[in-house]
């Protein structure tokens, strides 16, 4: 596909995702949200997709909304104050990169953040959602949404707690500040920090990692089992998952070319694929609507 915003190359089983607008340092629009989006349909029904890496063209990763985009602040029209509840449940007015984020959350690839330059704003929480996080000595972080007079957004207040820890979120939220890789690192969020000539290549090499050596049937269950029980009441959703999954997956034949690689010493060729052999029981989820419930007080 051609992007405006974007741009797309797969080779040897990896997506590189590239946000292209490098004179406005990537900074986030209504087009580059949907095109993420079909960039990550396209990524899902492709098997021969096996991990994907987001970066950004240029010196920054992303800088944030466009504030020249009439459709920057999607989610802040004062219309959402009104009483009428078809007014909180008109689709239109939901957030922007909370639409990219929860595609992110629903993937069924590994997702990489090469962080090359500047994220803030948006381009700091559509981060969030994406599996593993490096960073150059360049790149800058912010939580800037208190200094614009607004809140975080991208469903960042359940993402980021879930990453940092509740204390580091509401430190780098409250303050709004921007800082650099190394404290994104000691913060949590942010894996390793690279020379910017090293970034992509260390970027590439966790990808092939993944690519090369595993099952992407069983790479896809782990990463939604992942995610989904991070906000799970009990430990006994887990383990009702596991169950279905463990049962599912040791009677597949990637379980028994897994053992038969390890024995014979050499790289497994696993065969199902995401496309077709997902188990029966997947989704196991109802995915919620969206759907607003009327404040105190206010008419039904």
């Amino acid at each position: 596909m051609t992007y405006q915003t974007l741009t797309t190359h797969t080779a040897d089983g990896v997506m590189v995702l590239t946000l292209n607008r490098p004179d406005r340092l990537n900074a986030f629009t209504l087009v580059m949200m949907q095109e993420m989006i079909a960039a990550l349909d396209v990524a899902d029904a492709d098997d021969d997709v096996r991990a994907i890496i987001v970066t950004g063209e240029g010196r920054g990763f992303c800088a944030g909304v466009d504030l020249d985009d009439p459709d920057a602040f999607t989610s802040a029209r004062p219309d959402m104050t009104s009483t009428d509840p078809a007014v909180w449940n008109d689709p239109t007015n939901r957030d922007m990169g909370g639409l990219v984020a929860l595609r992110l959350f629903n993937c069924l690839k590994p997702v990489i953040a090469a962080v090359n330059g500047p994220a803030v704003g948006i381009g700091m929480t559509m981060q969030l959602p994406m599996d593993i996080r490096i960073a150059s000595t360049s790149a800058r972080f912010g939580f800037v949404f208190a200094r614009r007079g607004i809140v975080p957004e991208a469903a960042s207040s359940w993402f980021l707690p879930r990453l940092v820890g509740m204390s580091q979120a509401l430190e780098w939220c409250y303050s709004g500040r921007v800082f650099d890789a190394e404290e994104a690192m000691a913060g949590g969020l942010v894996r390793s920090v690279h020379d910017p000539e090293d970034l992509l290549a260390e970027a590439h090499r966790i990808a092939r990692e993944i690519a090369d050596s595993t099952a992407p049937v069983s790479i896809a269950l782990t990463r939604q089992m992942m995610w989904r029980m991070a906000g799970a009441a009990h430990p006994m959703a887990a383990h009702q998952i596991d169950s279905r999954g463990i049962a599912a997956r040791s009677g597949s034949a990637d379980a028994a070319e897994g053992v038969a690689s390890f024995m014979e010493k050499r790289a497994p060729v696993f065969r199902d694929k995401v496309s077709t052999d997902m188990p029966g029981f997947f989704p196991w989820w109802d995915e919620p609507e969206w759907t607003m419930a009327p404040r105190k007080g206010e008419p039904k």
